[in-house]
């Protein structure tokens, strides 16, 4: 399975288990059920995606919500947060992957699930959430926030 696919595949499942209330130890049976309707195996980096944004879940909403301009955090569909705890959770815990592919890859995902208008929104917060982490701790050249994704 891709780097892509493992993305896609554990905001999937993050976004069922948003939508179905699910918590971290009821995610065995749903895992089971999805690897049978969809034929993928959920592999240890879907799970790794999976726990890890489950297990901060309201730090990485409460980002969302300082980042968020225009919409209270209530305001945000369940398809956009998703997107965005994904993402904020591979920026702040895998520092190998450059930031300019965490970006792109929220941005396509929200090209793919959701609507048109939210790519600018999900682009918009995660790029503000770059800005100013990336320059507070001086990691900006280091992880690619500088590299064409449009989030300037």
């Amino acid at each position: 399975m891709t780097k892509h696919e493992t993305r896609e595949f554990a905001f999937l499942l993050l976004y069922e288990t948003m939508l179905r209330g699910e918590t971290l130890e009821s995610l065995e049976a749903l895992y089971q059920s999805t690897e049978e309707l969809l034929e993928r195996t959920v592999t240890p980096g879907v799970k790794r995606y999976v726990f890890g944004v489950l297990s901060c879940a309201e730090q990485l909403d409460s980002i969302i919500e300082q980042y968020s301009k225009k919409r209270a955090l209530n305001r945000v569909a369940v398809i956009n947060r998703t997107i965005l705890r994904l993402a904020l959770y591979e920026l702040r815990t895998m520092p190998e992957t450059p930031v300019n592919v965490v970006i792109s890859e929220a941005v396509a995902l929200s090209q793919a699930y959701a609507y048109a208008e939210d790519t600018a929104f999900i682009n918009g917060v995660l790029g503000a959430y770059v800005r100013n982490n990336m320059q507070a701790t001086g990691e900006e050249a280091d992880h690619g926030a500088d590299s064409g994704t449009g989030y300037q």
